[in-house]
């Protein structure tokens, strides 16, 4: 606090407050201040920050409060548990042996009959393993179900259209968690993320930019790798926060589906989307499939280096830099997908914050 000797001393009256009361206070009024980025929002509207007159869309990974090597595969924890259990059995089998001769010895009221603490940590231990393992084949099971939903409905357009699927009938989806598919104990929301710098423990911070003065004007937040599930939550919190739709988004190809880009027709917004990974995002070498995707891809190309999609770089990447580099936001402090979104939260509406106080 000795940097602010002026306003900042009034304001606590020269007596400034702990780390733990900082903390108590974010934790009681956590929901109320993710609140605040939509009034923020709105003041940055009103003093002419947001136009939305093209607003691009992006990512980046963030670290949680939890470390990568907390977490454990599900192959692992089938072989652990197996481990775990058949340990902590010849444990108890060696401590009732043990028990039952010091009775003998020395009488039945002589010793507690409490579990050693090597023996209560295993436990502890497998009892987790046993949580996380059911977890995630509860998420198998609800992925699986969801996406034989959408084959199913898939194949019945396709027969009310008189059409077939070509090739071979596709395998059942599994119900079974993938060997490698993981779970973190320390923070079980979070995810293995793959970024430029190798992979983190961690969630996917989402921010969409206005191009008038780099103000977020809608944020979400997801444990998946992808970004292409947020185009449309984001889409809508704008429309939300501030009563109509931007006339122009670009956003990366991990935003780029069929049902994005229809999203963006139905919304009457002009779409930039990259359709694949290129230096410049007309030049994707793949093949492309889907009409709208196609369409996407020669839009792109007629307009050339002149495309509008060149606003994706300098809006959300400098916002994330600042964020990032800057005020040094590199890991969040809370645990649970829902507070750390309002810690998200917290911190896009701090950056406009600062936005406003400079326009000031």
């Amino acid at each position: 606090m000795r940097r602010g000797r002026g306003r900042d001393q009034l304001i606590v009256a020269l007596d400034a407050p702990d780390f733990r009361t900082i903390s108590e206070f974010r934790r009681r009024h956590l929901a109320a201040l993710s609140e605040l980025f939509v009034q923020v929002l709105r003041l940055a509207e009103r003093a002419g920050l947001v136009k939305l007159g093209h607003v691009a869309l992006d990512g980046t990974k963030i670290k949680a409060n939890a470390s990568k090597h907390k977490a454990m595969s599900y192959r692992r924890m089938i072989e652990r548990e197996q481990e775990l259990a058949a340990e902590v059995a010849r444990w108890l089998e060696a401590a009732e042996a043990a028990d039952a001769e010091e009775d003998r010895a020395f009488g039945k009221d002589k010793r507690g009959d409490e579990l050693p603490e090597w023996v209560k940590d295993k436990e502890t231990r497998l009892t987790k393993i046993r949580a996380a393992k059911a977890a995630l084949e509860a998420e198998a099971k609800a992925a699986a179900e969801e996406k034989a939903r959408a084959e199913a409905a898939a194949e019945e357009n396709r027969r009310a259209e008189g059409r077939r699927k070509p090739g071979k009938k596709a395998t059942p989806p599994s119900d079974v968690p993938a060997g490698k598919a993981q779970r973190n104990f320390t923070d079980p929301d979070s995810r293995i993320l793959k970024t430029r710098d190798g992979f983190v423990q961690g969630f996917n911070a989402q921010a969409a930019v206005d191009s008038r003065a780099q103000i977020i004007v809608a944020h979400g937040l997801t444990p998946s790798q992808s970004d292409q599930d947020q185009l449309v939550p984001l889409l809508d919190a704008i429309a939300a926060d501030l009563g109509r739709t931007p006339k122009e988004v670009s956003a990366d190809c991990g935003y780029c589906s069929e049902a994005n880009l229809a999203a963006l027709a139905a919304r009457g917004i002009a779409g930039y989307v990259a359709v694949a990974r290129a230096k410049h995002a007309a030049d994707a070498k793949r093949k492309i499939t889907g009409p709208l995707t196609q369409a996407m891809q020669r839009k792109l190309k007629r307009a050339g280096r002149r495309s509008r999609y060149r606003l994706r770089k300098q809006l959300p990447e400098p916002v994330f830099g600042q964020i990032k580099q800057a005020r040094g936001f590199r890991q969040f402090l809370l645990r649970g997908i829902e507070k750390v979104k309002a810690e998200w939260a917290m911190i896009c509406t701090a950056h406009n914050i600062l936005k406003l106080a400079k326009a000031a």
